[in-house]
């Protein structure tokens, strides 16, 4: 019953879709052709000759749209993802209907029509999807339009995928019971969802056609009991959804790609690469260069200072590990003695620190000291945003005592960082800040790097652990 369902469902969406889809068309050719916003120099097509082409832009959006998986099930997916993959499907459509009209030479699509087309088409669909999603899922917390799973394994994993489900009703699916082959386990209730019975009942249990999906969600340990489930299943039609166990080896974002029809899984990888690794390099050379021309004048007034108020050179270069644990020299301007550490050895600065040189304190408080590191950034050793470099010396002693603290270093190192807006710099918990650092890695965006430059200037002058 509710696979009919879902089939009237992906129909009814498909007839919105292509209604957008015509609507999103006779608006671009209103906007190239009416508006004014666009200069007519050539004369105006007779509208007709669109509305003759109509039938094969359904068959077309058709093919594209199916193509693009936009009428598989999403109830668990983001609208961005969802976007995305209309984004995709609209160049796709106005590419063919280019390509078409080519070769269809009575009659040709206005290449303004079809670049306002992608824009216009991109948010209306977008649009009316995001309405529809909200439609869906104020049905489904009422009780409409649910799905029935069961959870194979109820140790750390189920539990955890029973109560992201439990605590997100809008997806419609509504957890009936745990298999485990923990005998203790059976007949209790876990979550307030009951454990039914053992693995090798699970087929027995849903081969009546009342469950839809099955969730697997077995520790790494219980793989090998797989195999049996999904054989035992082979004659059925649920959905299965393999949840992977992977806390110990996941340390970043996992990434799955297709080595020749072989799937691999980077399960501790950096996310820049390819364009992203462009954009970032590029952002960090061009503000470079824009912050040294026109701080200039500061940097020179400030070499000036240091030099004129202790004995030493202008700049302190220091060992640090940035991208892939590889080993570079920082600059900075000098704040400490020349023999600051002679005595002590390696160690942080610390409030009212008696190395500091007369200006030092001044220079650590408003992070001017920082300065020199736009020469690093140009070099290619550190970028803008990332994790705070920190010496090797330290960081001998946190890679054997502090679990995945050298996941930080699958990004370069940067002047500024989600960890120092958010106050954990210096002399602070290195728990919070790695917890700080990675979230960045994790959640890395070019847009994510601007937010935190900007809350960098926010908080400037408020710095607290500067010392």
């Amino acid at each position: 019953m509710l696979k009919r369902y879902h089939q009237l469902l992906v129909t009814l969406i498909f007839i919105v879709d292509l209604g957008v889809t015509f609507s999103a068309l006779a608006a671009s050719f209103w906007i190239r052709f009416y508006s004014g916003l666009i200069p007519t120099t050539k004369g105006i097509p007779e509208v007709s000759q669109y509305l003759r082409a109509m039938p094969a832009v359904a068959l077309i959006v058709l093919a594209t749209y199916s193509w693009q998986r936009l009428y598989v099930a999403r109830r668990v997916d983001h609208l961005g993802r969802e976007a995305f993959v209309i984004a995709k499907a609209t160049i796709f459509t106005a590419l063919l209907l280019a390509a078409g009209t080519f070769f269809y030479r009575s009659f040709e699509f206005s290449r303004a029509v079809l670049i306002i087309f992608c824009f216009v088409n991109i948010l209306m669909l977008s649009a009316t999807r995001m309405t529809i999603r909200f439609f869906l899922r104020e049905l489904r917390k009422k009780g409409w339009n649910q799905r029935h799973a069961v959870v194979v394994g109820c140790g750390k994993l189920g539990q955890s995928t029973a109560e992201k489900l439990l605590n997100n009703p809008w997806t419609g699916i509504r957890i009936v019971g745990f298999f485990d082959d923990r005998a203790s386990r059976i007949g209790k209730q876990i979550l307030g969802i009951p454990v039914l019975g053992r693995l090798d009942e699970v087929d027995a249990f849903i081969r009546d056609g009342s469950i839809d999906q099955l969730y697997i969600a077995l520790p790494i340990q219980d793989y090998p009991k797989i195999d049996p489930v999904l054989d035992s299943l082979a004659r059925e039609t649920v959905d299965i959804r393999f949840v992977p166990d992977f806390p110990r080896l996941v340390s970043l974002k996992p990434h799955l790609t297709d080595f020749d029809g072989l799937p691999i899984m980077s399960i501790r990888e950096s996310p820049i690469f390819g364009w992203n690794q462009l954009l970032k390099r590029t952002v960090d050379i061009l503000l470079s260069l824009i912050v040294i021309f026109v701080l200039s004048p500061l940097f020179l007034a400030l070499a000036l200072l240091v030099k004129l108020t202790s004995k030493g050179p202008v700049f302190y270069i220091q060992e640090r590990m940035g991208y892939d644990g590889k080993i570079f020299k920082i600059y900075k301007f000098r704040t400490m003695t020349t023999d600051a550490e002679d005595k002590s050895g390696a160690q942080w600065a610390t409030a009212n620190d008696p190395r500091r040189t007369s200006i030092g304190g001044f220079l650590r408080r408003l992070s001017l000291d920082e300065l020199p590191q736009f020469v690093n950034v140009l070099k290619g050793d550190m970028s803008i945003v990332g994790p705070r470099p920190e010496r090797p010396v330290f960081i001998n002693t946190f890679r054997e005592t502090i679990p995945r603290y050298m996941m930080r270093h699958k990004m370069k190192a940067g002047i500024t960082g989600w960890a120092q807006v958010n106050g954990w710099r210096g002399n602070t918990s290195l728990k919070k800040r790695l917890q700080y650092d990675l979230y960045y890695v994790e959640h890395w965006s070019l847009w994510f790097d601007f937010r935190i430059m900007l809350e960098t200037l926010r908080v400037f002058i408020r710095q607290k652990n500067a010392y």
